[in-house]
């Protein structure tokens, strides 16, 4: 029931900046943690970063601490993450995910609501 759609991807040179945008469209939402997933071929899945929904707590990453930022916003609904000085290697499928509160590991598989993901591309 609950639908994430994502937005904001492309492609950009090495040290651009890019800023995802996910729609929730679930009433209920403001009872879920949200996260940014990020897949590329030959990698592990991996959690970016994630905000619970009051937007007091958040988690990065470390590979990203210092360059991006998730934010969400109460009224409209959405989730951001913004993205400062891109990698190459950081090209993937970005996800929207989300789960409901919980005290589990910042893990994959703990997310059980996916977006259909943004693509991501970094050239050098």
């Amino acid at each position: 029931q609950v639908e994430l759609v994502e937005s904001g991807g492309g492609s950009v040179q090495a040290g651009g900046s890019l800023r995802l945008s996910c729609a929730v469209s679930d009433r209920t939402s403001s009872t879920y943690t949200m996260g940014w997933l990020r897949h590329s071929p030959g990698k592990d899945r991996e959690i970016v970063a994630a905000i619970s929904w009051s937007g007091r707590d958040s988690y990065y990453m470390n590979s990203v601490k210092g360059r991006f930022t998730i934010s969400r916003d109460i009224a409209k609904n959405t989730v951001h993450l913004q993205m400062n000085s891109l990698k190459p290697e950081e090209t993937a499928v970005y996800y929207c995910v989300a789960r409901r509160p919980s005290a589990r590991p910042m893990e994959v598989k703990s997310f059980a609501y996916w977006g259909q993901g943004t693509q991501v591309t970094v050239s050098s």
